[in-house]
């Protein structure tokens, strides 16, 4: 159950949804009690999944960002294209993160930009954020 609280918590913090996966990633590290391969894994995956949701309503649901409930303010996506136009796709290295992250995963999809390569990057850069949380935390 907690690989599955975990899991979700990483998919709610890669979406809209103000959330934040570390404190139960933490929690569960510092218990011992759970394989942190597995750990990594289900926080990694969660986390990614969440941010192709992101892709997603960037390339298919644009044409309401007029509309009062849509996710992003227009400042944010601003900035956004803004970093994306000037370090291209590299910039979804960082998508981990806090506040800009959310808005280049959906810049990523209004531009198209191939899932695959999109989710490569992604993984990379979510994977290593979390490995290096893992890591720091045991260290301590």
């Amino acid at each position: 159950m907690a690989i599955l609280t975990l899991f979700i918590s990483a998919f709610l913090s890669a979406t809209i949804l103000p959330f934040s996966s570390e404190i139960i990633l933490t929690s569960l590290v510092l218990s011992g009690e759970y394989n942190l391969l597995i750990l990594w894994v289900s926080a990694t995956v969660g986390n990614v999944i969440g941010a192709i949701i992101n892709w997603w309503l960037g390339r298919y649901v644009i044409i309401f960002q007029e509309k009062k409930w849509f996710p992003f303010k227009q400042k944010e996506l601003n900035k956004a294209r803004e970093i994306f136009l000037k370090y291209g796709l590299w910039t979804l290295l960082f998508a981990w993160l806090p506040i800009i992250g959310d808005p280049l995963t959906f810049i990523a999809g209004v531009f198209r930009v191939p899932i695959g390569i999109f989710t490569m990057l992604v993984l990379l850069g979510k994977g290593l954020r979390y490995a290096v949380v893992i890591y720091l935390l045991l260290q301590f």
